[in-house]
């Protein structure tokens, strides 16, 4: 999907990564400038209160159930590996994924029953890609035919031919902030991977140096494109840019294997840009990601939660199956993984994106739906202890969390058990941070009176009989 490093099958198996890997792999620190503008710094801000997103991988590589794009570039590495049936050469493969165009049609769109389910579930923004590495347009672009509302493509006759607008209207009447992911490098663009070359890997095929007028071509491609997302799609909080290779040459780290095979300068002026964003839809936050600097707003750990908190804005993009785009029978993950995946990712001061995957159909796999609905139940119970908080120390101790309200007057504490399916003990002893004096204690869920004590910094609690009632973990909740 993303940054596609040889970790990746240890990401998908291990949501915790150490600090200094993660710092490594995703620049965390190294570089980041806090935004001075007082719309973005107020943006930002409301986006650290949402805590839980949609993430959506949606393009015409569903109808094969294949990893997105990736399948497209020269490198031979697990996830990029072709499908004979799909193409016995090279070439005869790329003709025919981008043939795919030819037969997508997901009659079966419906992003408003998207909405209801994720809101349901305490989803409060969406990011969809609009165009990932393929340079399939998922939007109504004018640079480019290979896109979802050209004639080439069935669904164009369908009314809701434009999916970006529509999703993007259909989760903003329901209250998301939204979202638009866009890839920089498009393995589409004559001016990217110029078919005078055969494409080498992720990268530009030609050097941007010898051939500037191409490389500026390409420039103004990407710049026009963006200028349409974020003109013509109505109002967009967040612009998710993908495909860090495609930067400043002077940016690159050499420590991170992937930076290491980026050999020509591929700065496609984020200041341009950017300020034309800006300009477009005043307080956008402009996620350039893996890209140090002022267009890095947030950073974006993917598949992997840091262990420890951050001091910038963050978030995990994790997948609610195995992989990105639609695979037909996916090992999609329990309610109870999810619950507590998020748990980690807010006690550290981060948010959780995601990511569901829309089939060659338009729709989303009947598990998905299941999956959503288990975790609104337990939303409907959890949610002041959940939204608009912020990590708090001690963050972490064995299987309990802890967050905090913005004003410091609240303390929530997650008991988690990562090792089976969640059974609420009858005790739960704790730790609590140093000066803080609950006055009131109470587990969310439960209505019944609870016994409780305090002896130093330890909390004692004895949960009463209807904890049988508690799903996924317990929420204690103090005031001070």
């Amino acid at each position: 999907m993303l940054i596609k490093q040889k970790t990746k099958t240890f990401f998908l198996s291990s949501f915790l990564i150490s600090s200094a890997f993660f710092s490594q792999a995703h620049n965390v620190s190294a570089g980041y400038q806090k935004p001075d503008d007082p719309l973005v710094v107020q943006n930002l801000e409301e986006w650290q209160d949402l805590k839980f997103g949609l993430f959506m991988h949606w393009g015409t590589y569903s109808q094969w159930g294949i990893v997105e794009s990736w399948s497209l570039c020269p490198e031979d590495e697990s996830w990029t590996q072709r499908k004979p049936e799909h193409g016995k050469s090279y070439n005869e493969y790329v003709k025919n994924y981008e043939n795919l165009q030819t037969t997508f049609n997901p009659t079966g769109f419906n992003p408003q029953r998207w909405a209801e389910a994720a809101k349901k579930a305490g989803m409060k923004y969406v990011v969809f890609t609009t165009k990932h590495h393929d340079g399939f347009a998922m939007f109504d672009t004018k640079e480019s035919d290979y896109k979802i509302t050209s004639p080439k493509t069935p669904f164009s006759k369908n009314p809701k031919a434009d999916v970006t607008k529509e999703i993007f209207n259909a989760f903003r009447k329901d209250g998301f902030k939204i979202g638009a992911y866009f890839s920089k490098p498009d393995w589409h663009s004559e001016n990217y991977w110029w078919p005078y070359f055969p494409p080498k890997d992720r990268n530009v095929n030609y050097d941007p140096k010898k051939y500037p007028e191409r490389w500026e071509s390409f420039k103004t491609f990407t710049f026009n494109q963006l200028n349409e997302i974020t003109s013509n799609y109505g109002k967009i909080d967040i612009l998710w840019l993908d495909g860090g290779w495609v930067r400043p040459f002077r940016t690159i780290d050499p420590s991170v294997e992937w930076q290491r095979t980026i050999k020509v300068e591929q700065d496609i002026d984020m200041d341009k840009i950017g300020n034309m964003a800006r300009k477009n839809q005043p307080g956008i936050i402009v996620v350039d990601r893996t890209v140090p600097g002022k267009w890095e707003n947030y950073v974006t750990p993917e598949q992997a939660v840091p262990e420890h908190p951050l001091s910038i804005p963050w978030e995990s993009c994790i997948t609610m199956g195995d992989s990105f785009s639609y695979v037909p029978n996916d090992n999609y993950k329990s309610s109870q993984k999810i619950i507590e995946t998020l748990i980690k990712i807010i006690s550290r001061g981060g948010n959780y994106l995601m990511n569901i995957a829309p089939g060659p159909n338009g729709d989303y796999d009947p598990v998905v739906y299941e999956r959503l609905n288990e975790i609104s139940g337990w939303m409907e119970k959890n949610r002041s202890a959940v939204f608009a908080t912020r990590s708090a120390e001690p963050y972490h101790n064995g299987n309990f969390y802890y967050t905090r309200s913005k004003d410091g007057k609240t303390l929530n504490v997650f008991h988690i058990d990562d090792q089976k399916e969640y059974r609420a003990p009858a005790i739960l002893s704790f730790s609590l941070p140093e000066n803080f004096k609950p006055k009131t204690l109470k587990i969310l869920g439960i209505d019944s009176k609870v016994k409780w004590k305090q002896t130093g910094t330890t909390v004692e609690v004895k949960l009463p009989e209807d904890r049988t009632k508690l799903k996924y973990a317990t929420s204690i909740q103090m005031t001070n």
